[in-house]
């Protein structure tokens, strides 16, 4: 086991066939990301751009002469939907390339899918992932 996975001790045995993992990481590390989901056999994915606010302080800029803070960064969000690759290997995997050490580098949630179903050839269940 490497230091990232005794530090995060994930214990997913029990979630079910499908598992949808959803990250919320810095836009600048969505590369590394991808890279690193591609070797753990889990390419597909959903990436949207979104604005939040966590423990990453705020930043006060000033516009024309007026000062403004800005509260809600951008961040960008990946949504990956696995049935075959273990979500600890996704989790592990998004936490390692997507850590820089400081405040604001995001968080990863895991959570059960109750069924699948591909539109194009009407799969379903875990033949649909």
């Amino acid at each position: 086991m490497s230091e990232s996975e005794d530090e995060v001790g994930l214990d997913l045995s029990d979630t079910g066939d499908i598992q949808m993992v959803v990250a919320v990481i810095r836009p600048e590390k969505l590369g590394d990301v991808k890279a690193a989901l591609a070797s753990v056999g889990a390419p597909s994915l959903t990436v949207s751009d979104v604005s939040g606010r966590g423990s990453q302080p705020e930043k006060v800029g000033q516009w024309r002469g007026e000062e403004y803070t800005v509260d809600l960064h951008q961040k960008t969000r990946i949504e990956c939907v696995v049935a075959d690759v273990p979500a600890e290997d996704v989790v592990h995997a998004i936490a390692d390339a997507a850590e820089t050490g400081e405040k604001g580098d995001g968080k990863v949630f895991v959570l059960p899918v109750a069924e699948a179903y591909q539109i194009r050839t009407g799969a379903t269940g875990t033949d649909a992932v």
